[in-house]
């Protein structure tokens, strides 16, 4: 039996719950998603006139190397909240709020997320900065100031975007064919691990990452599951993302607009490996603190 908070979340899903529309569902979505970027990057041909100036900006724009190739990275993932928008209405009869939840249940939750990651999460690092190496200033601070508030936007709508697939039209529908967790939970987060596969920029610890990002896909769905609404695992999404983006860039990617970064050579795969284990750490204190709070509320 689904808590009673999701059953009524997924009720929706329950009218056009076959798997055959889920499945045209999720490719819909990635067809959406891939035709956005397909417009955005003849929108950027129009601009540069083409050639190798065009192939070198795109490879930028992947690694999101510097602030305006960040976010036009990040505004890719409209193609994804569109899909899923697009896949609940065609194939589900239903819109938006139906994946998101209840607006005020979202709103409050979200505020929620982003406090517990702060707090909790922010209060857990401070315990691991001595084991980190020096960090060195990567964005001038005025340069990081001007772009912060777009750089917000984006990395709203990206986590959103996430959040809308993966918890939402994702896990709803699995939810609405089966009543076991492995079904509406496992699934959507190992296929949100995968998503994250990048060995070309990950090296050996690819499947770690995949490890980290599925574990917060399980919370994710579990804290989902608890609320009946994306808004407390939008609010850590989002957070944990501004924390990774635009605060300390670790990764060795998507640090165009990262405060700090670690010095050079330090992102070596023996030094990353412990701060990924490390972040799964915290990712287990965040959500017994969330559980916590939910329990007493």
């Amino acid at each position: 039996m689904l808590p009673p908070l999701f059953a009524a979340y997924v009720a929706p899903a329950r009218v056009y719950p076959q798997l055959w529309r889920l499945a045209l569902g999720m490719a819909l979505i990635a067809g959406v998603y891939f035709l956005w970027i397909a417009v955005l990057g003849g929108l950027l041909w129009l601009a540069t006139g083409g050639g190798a100036g065009l192939n070198l900006r795109l490879q930028t724009i992947g690694q999101g190397a510097d602030p305006w190739s960040l976010l036009l990275l990040l505004s890719t993932f409209l193609g994804m909240a569109l899909g899923a928008w697009a896949a609940a209405r065609l194939l589900h009869r239903r819109g938006w709020r139906s994946l998101f939840g209840r607006p005020a249940v979202v709103l409050r939750d979200f505020a929620l997320g982003v406090a517990v990651m702060l707090v909790v999460g922010g209060g857990v690092s401070l315990l691991f900065l001595p084991f980190v190496p020096a960090l060195e200033m990567a964005t001038p601070l005025p340069v990081w100031l001007a772009f912060l508030p777009l750089a917000l936007l984006g990395i709203a709508l990206q986590t959103g975007a996430e959040e809308l697939v993966f918890r939402g039209y994702l896990q709803q529908q699995l939810a609405a064919r089966f009543a076991t967790p492995l079904g509406w939970m496992v699934l959507p987060s190992l296929l949100f691990g995968l998503a994250h596969f990048a060995p070309a920029e990950m090296g050996e610890n690819a499947w770690l990452v995949v490890a980290t990002t599925g574990l917060f896909g399980l919370i994710a769905a579990d804290l989902t599951a608890r609320t009946g609404a994306l808004g407390l695992a939008w609010g850590l999404h989002f957070t944990n993302n501004c924390l990774a983006i635009l605060v300390v860039s670790a990764m060795g990617g998507l640090d165009g607009l990262a405060l700090f970064q670690l010095p050079e050579g330090a992102a070596h795969a023996l030094v990353l490996r412990p701060l990924l284990l490390a972040d799964m750490a915290l990712m287990g204190v965040v959500w017994a603190a969330c559980r916590l709070w939910l329990r007493r509320r």
